[in-house]
């Protein structure tokens, strides 16, 4: 199921094809009711249980870079799944799928949900769309996001922002630069600040995340012979969850705001507490038996806190390889998470 599932393309925007296919596996179990909207599926058993799990993942990808088909190699006797998607995130959908067939009686009640459009701009993310039209369908106790881990927890995830900081210069011909000035000088001050930038480690509830602070994006220049009059470096901020969207902003504007240059928010998205206090969230932790670490990047859990639904994120894969060209799993984390969750669930 694992390569069947990384084998049908589903880059962000494309991602029907593979909706079709889990929605189909879905409605071969009698024990689930399944909602479709666009491309999010969501099944849900209705065994009157006390509690209610959600456990998620997002059918999407980035681009391809020539890595599908997948391939199947074996690596000091591990196999291992290469190709678009294998880490982020299909291993964990195999994983979810697999388990909402099979568990016809789970000793919490569950949520399976499927979404798209997560690897692009907030506004189409499937999980946010789904939860405002179908709010009730996704109510629970506790969130599983099957984000890549490497098999282990990892609590919380940081905030990002995106800011465009721009200097404003005066046009003038190259030849007599003296009468313009030059905008993309002027962003020396703000790229050397970014390059003496000392990222904080900050600990929430005893768990250490390391933020960041780097330019992603330069952008100005009008021609070969032509003073520039404006130019802009586009500045990501990937901030702790001891902060809020308008501390992270307090921090970049603090930093950049001055001697004419402007700073405008271009993209936020808030970070989340770890939450491993919640009692779900501890059953769960002692169930798997790893030790928790800190989720370094954003992902869902964010929009599951603001719904009020602590969570975690649990998924095969090593995060580091998220998105590289050279994108593959080991089988053998995704059959840990498989029956991680079966054995906790069951």
């Amino acid at each position: 199921m694992f390569q069947a599932i990384v084998d049908v393309e589903s880059c962000s925007g494309n991602e029907g094809a593979l909706a079709d296919a889990v929605e189909a596996a879905l409605r071969t179990a009698p024990h689930l009711q399944v909602t479709r909207s666009g491309n999010t599926v969501a099944a849900r058993t209705e065994l009157g249980r006390d509690k209610r799990v959600v456990v998620a993942g997002h059918l999407d990808t980035v681009p391809l870079a020539s890595n599908l088909p997948s391939r199947w190699e074996t690596r000091e006797g591990e196999r291992v799944l290469w190709g678009r998607g294998s880490v982020d995130m299909k291993g964990g959908i195999a994983c979810q799928l697999a388990l909402a067939v099979a568990l016809a009686e789970p000793r919490h009640d569950v949520t399976w949900c499927f979404y798209d459009n997560e690897e692009v701009e907030a506004a189409k993310n499937g999980l946010g769309l789904f939860a405002a039209a179908f709010p009730a369908t996704l109510a629970a106790d506790f969130a599983i996001l099957m984000e890549p881990t490497a098999a282990r927890i990892e609590g919380g995830c940081q905030g990002t922002l995106r800011a465009t900081v721009t200097a404003h210069g005066r046009a003038a011909h190259s030849a007599r630069s003296w009468l313009g000035h030059n905008a993309i000088h002027d962003l020396a001050r703000p790229l050397a600040l970014l390059q003496t930038f000392e990222p904080p480690r900050v600990t929430v509830e005893g768990l250490e995340y390391r933020e960041g602070l780097n330019a992603v994006a330069i952008a100005g220049g009008i021609a070969g012979n032509v003073i520039p009059d404006q130019a802009s470096v586009t500045v990501n901020y990937r901030f702790a969850p001891d902060k809020t969207e308008q501390d992270a902003e307090a921090v970049v504007r603090a930093l950049f705001e001055r001697d004419g240059v402007d700073v405008a928010i271009t993209d936020s998205a808030p970070a989340a507490r770890p939450g491993l206090d919640a009692p779900l969230a501890a059953e769960f932790v002692a169930a798997t038996g790893t030790e928790p670490g800190p989720k370094l990047g954003w992902t869902d859990i964010a929009r599951f806190a603001a719904l009020g639904i602590p969570g975690v994120n649990f998924g095969p894969g090593d995060p580091g390889l998220a998105h590289a060209y050279d994108e593959r799993c080991p089988f053998a984390q995704v059959q840990a998470c498989h029956d991680a969750l079966a054995a906790w669930l069951g």
